[in-house]
């Protein structure tokens, strides 16, 4: 099982950040932490602040005004996986990893690149070119290339969106086995069977807004309806608040 998100120290601990662009308050006041192995889902409707809110944790944006921090000491870079993919499809997958392991600056490319081959079961598609993968390995590539720092926070914006059903469970399988080893990951995502299934906790943005932080379980007795499904209770809590 992942790391016990209440017993360990905040891997990442986010407060009061916001984000306007123009008249549009994108990210309100959002305030909350993530321990380290905790699988944490973000949701919300489209223009809710979700892949703003992963651009300003990741350090991609910057916020007008709160904090982002991790533990004292730390000097990690935060790993950030896009939803549109940032890998070239003409190069090997060991091609692709070593280029933005020198990207990184990490201080042994070829030593990150095996490591990350073994780590994402990838090292038998090494030479293969990657635009001849399938999508779920080329997924495994996108989040390797975040992993390259070994941060221990991973950012995840709609990781499985574009896969079937059996690349979707190896994804999860994979991204879970990260947990268990400590990282802290923080998902996006519209699929809220799978906020239930892989979210330790969930948050709900709206409008910029952060409405909720908990369970799936709690976020159900949140609807006032008393859904017992998760989508039914996200549609009648958003409703109920104005959503």
């Amino acid at each position: 099982m992942p790391v016990d998100a209440v017993t360990t120290a905040p891997a990442l601990t986010v407060q009061g950040v916001s984000k306007r662009f123009g008249e549009l308050q994108a990210v309100r006041d959002v305030s909350f932490e993530v321990a380290a192995g905790e699988l944490l889902a973000v949701i919300g409707p489209n223009g809710a602040g979700k892949t703003t809110l992963l651009s300003i944790l990741a350090g991609i944006l910057p916020a007008d005004g709160g904090s982002v921090a991790q533990p004292e000491g730390t000097t990690e870079r935060i790993g950030w996986v896009p939803q549109q993919t940032a890998i070239y499809g003409k190069l090997t997958v060991a091609q692709n990893l070593r280029l933005f392991a020198k990207l990184e600056g990490v201080a042994d490319p070829d030593a990150t690149v095996a490591r990350m081959l073994d780590q994402t079961g990838l090292a038998e598609r090494a030479g293969d070119e990657l635009g001849k993968l399938s999508g779920g390995n080329r997924q495994r590539v996108n989040i390797a290339v975040g992993l390259l720092a070994d941060p221990p926070v991973l950012l995840l914006d709609e990781p499985s969106g574009a896969l079937d059903p059996r690349q979707r469970e190896r994804l999860w399988g994979f991204i879970t086995a990260l947990t268990e080893r400590g990282t802290a990951v923080i998902f996006c995502t519209h699929d809220i069977a799978e906020a239930e299934r892989h979210g330790q906790r969930i948050l709900v943005l709206a409008d910029g807004e952060l409405l909720f932080n908990g369970t799936a379980a709690e976020l159900k007795a949140a609807s006032q309806a008393g859904e017992r499904d998760l989508e039914q209770a996200f549609v009648s809590f958003l409703r109920d608040r104005g959503h």
